[in-house]
């Protein structure tokens, strides 16, 4: 194999400079002095012919050729990495590493607090990093940046492995004491109350049933956003709004606030949650176990939970949901 002289370590620095766009964030990234750093991207100037980094004002912008480095460099680190992983035994018990898992709090709440439970038990140096779900995740997890998404199915790349981990439906949430609303409701009077909703990011972006009633139509409206899954139950008591919830979720808060469940109004698709990880990752033994653990607690779930005197849908929308990646909801 004719590598032209190129020293293996420095694809490391590089991989490095082309992911931070800064020789100290760099430097800091694979434990390197900012000197020592500076020397490599040195040596990799000279080896590529080309700048690679060039310095505008504060900020250092990637040269054209750096920018088509940037995949194929990343790729060539992620499957020495999933090299070296599936070679090497993973014993839970003694294993120190640190796992990075993204999803909803949503899917956090309903699987993740049992999961963590396990890992304590089997894996005291083990470390979980939970991260909230970005618009990014789909790029995040292409560059091997985090182990695990949490995501509905219909929301998941076709380049990765994933299996399905459980199922829910979404369920309407009142105040206990609401006098407006009984054991169920009209999809007239859904869309004429005032809805509290949760979006995710700083660009607001809507949950999964809002996205999805905007595709057919249907407008609500909407007087409280709040950022998170597990802010919505809350928010709803002591007021005469509704809320839209998964109905796992819904039912634990149902046990700790005064809440009323009632069934939705319309079909809604079933919700499919699924766990999936980068390919590279297929034969990690650490991943492997995990992967266990997580499938292993979701089977524990059981059956998507009826709601008290659920009432037959008073309206159904046609079709089923189409894929839709632009969306962040990512529940």
């Amino acid at each position: 194999m004719d590598l032209r002289g190129l020293d293996l370590n420095l694809l490391v620095v590089l991989d490095a400079l082309l992911t931070e766009k800064n020789v100290t964030r760099a430097g800091k990234r694979i434990h390197m002095s900012q000197s020592a750093t500076s020397g490599a991207l040195a040596r990799l100037r000279v080896f590529f012919h080309d700048e690679l980094l060039i310095q505008t004002g504060r900020t250092m912008l990637l040269t054209p050729l750096a920018q088509s480095l940037m995949k194929p460099v990343r790729d060539i680190m992620l499957q020495v990495q999933a090299t070296v992983a599936a070679t090497a035994e993973f014993d839970p018990a003694t294993a120190e590493r640190e796992f990075t898992i993204m999803g909803s709090d949503y899917a956090m709440t309903v699987l993740m607090t049992e999961v963590l439970q396990r890992v304590e038990r089997e894996a005291p140096g083990i470390k979980v990093d939970l991260r909230q779900t970005r618009r990014t995740h789909e790029d995040l997890l292409n560059r091997g940046e985090i182990d695990f998404l949490l995501m509905p199915d219909i929301f998941t790349s076709s380049d990765h492995p994933k299996e399905t981990l459980f199922e829910d439906t979404h369920t309407c949430v009142v105040w206990a004491e609401n006098s407006q609303v009984g054991n169920r409701i009209t999809f007239e009077q859904y869309l004429a109350m005032g809805h509290v909703c949760m979006a995710f990011d700083d660009a607001r972006n809507p949950s999964f049933e809002e996205w999805f009633l905007k595709n057919y139509g249907f407008v609500r409206r909407i007087e409280v956003l709040v950022p998170a899954f597990t802010l919505v139950p809350a928010m709803v008591v002591g007021t005469n709004r509704i809320a839209t919830m998964h109905t796992r979720l819904a039912r634990l808060y149902a046990q700790y606030l005064p809440l009323r469940l009632v069934p939705f109004p319309i079909s809604i698709p079933t919700l499919t949650e699924t766990l999936q990880w980068h390919r590279y990752q297929d034969l990690d033994p650490g991943c492997l176990w995990l992967r266990g653990i997580i499938r292993e607690t979701a089977a524990t779930l059981g059956p998507i939970p009826d709601v008290p005197k659920k009432a037959k849908a008073t309206k159904s929308l046609p079709g089923t949901v189409p894929r839709a990646k632009s969306l962040a909801s990512r529940a």
